[in-house]
């Protein structure tokens, strides 16, 4: 029995779910492999690098679907899609990506359609829908937080997780309803060992005349792609913008007193309801994991971190 790569919904032998081939387009039938190896695609990212106006560490490409043809088509202008190979250092990094973006969905957090697509060599890409654009390839006004800080690649990890509230107080239209998010946002890269949220892994929308965080992106477990390859998790920083001057060996009370009650000003109430709705969805994240596309090793070092983190946070786990 086959899961989608998608939707996670069973889809007996095919490779992906009618639900999962409709949310790409309510014309598309089946999907083709992607017609690329993952080697390929990574000399395709290089290539096109400089002509594509998402860029970091992971190679990206920019594809269309062609519902026609059935399947994903690399573009330099107007792609809808962004598309992420295997990582020629880090193994497995799209079945990472596809999984963390699962499970912040199941958590309640905005996230864009995305999911594994296969590709001509067996091995799967990671493809997530740009929210940056609308009918006609229309640009909608997205502004990471480097830009409204006034940083840039080079410096966008020299900030802190204080400095990422005042950007969103300064710039949301509700920045009591953002503050919320946030630090759901916040607790869930924490759980599950996304260390490297710098100031461009957070961005605002403009949706309806309404400044917002944007949907979420480039969550993915750096944790395990480090510890996967041999680092030891007592050499990985926990976080990538320091919170309370720390960056390791955060507690409950670094995130729920000091960053939630101090410097969001969330009332106990809400915090609770937060943690609770974490709590909620936790319980599930076992068994989201072990059916996920993930190597076993992989699998159990995802489980593994995730129990330790949510016993620091006295969240349940399983």
């Amino acid at each position: 029995m086959n899961r989608c790569p998608i939707t996670h919904q069973p889809c007996g032998e095919a490779l992906y779910s009618p639900a999962g081939l409709r949310a790409l387009s309510p014309n598309l039938e089946v999907l083709r492999d992607f017609p690329y190896d993952a080697a390929r695609q990574r000399r395709e990212a290089v290539i096109r690098a400089a002509k594509m106006s998402i860029q970091g560490v992971q190679p990206k490409l920019s594809v269309r679907l062609n519902t026609k043809a059935a399947l994903f088509e690399i573009v330099d202008r107007g792609g809808r899609y962004v598309v992420k190979p295997q990582h020629v250092d880090y193994p497995n990094l799209p079945e990472n990506e596809g999984l963390t973006m699962q499970l912040a969905g199941l958590c309640g957090i905005e996230v864009p359609l995305s999911g594994l697509m296969r590709c001509a060599d067996d091995t799967w890409s990671y493809f997530v829908r740009r929210f940056d654009r609308a009918g006609h390839n229309r640009k909608v006004p997205l502004e990471d937080f480097a830009q409204l800080g006034g940083f840039n690649r080079e410096t966008k990890y020299n900030a802190s997780m204080e400095l990422v509230i005042k950007i969103l107080n300064a710039y949301c239209t509700f920045p009591a309803i953002e503050k919320m998010k946030l630090f759901k946002r916040s607790l869930f890269n924490f759980l599950v060992g996304n260390e490297d949220m710098h100031l461009k892994n957070f961005s605002l929308i403009t949706r309806d005349n309404k400044v917002e965080l944007a949907p979420a992106y480039d969550f993915l477990s750096t944790t395990v792609a480090y510890m996967a390859i041999g680092k030891r998790v007592e050499d990985i920083e926990e976080i990538a913008l320091p919170l309370h001057g720390k960056m390791r060996k955060l507690t409950r009370r670094s995130w729920v007193e000091y960053f939630g009650s101090e410097r969001l000003s969330l009332p106990p109430k809400i915090i609770d309801k937060l943690l609770g709705e974490l709590s909620e969805t936790a319980t599930s994240w076992h068994t989201r994991i072990q059916e996920s596309f993930m190597p076993p090793d992989h699998k159990e070092l995802y489980t593994n971190l995730m129990s330790e983190r949510s016993a620091r946070l006295s969240i349940r786990s399983a």
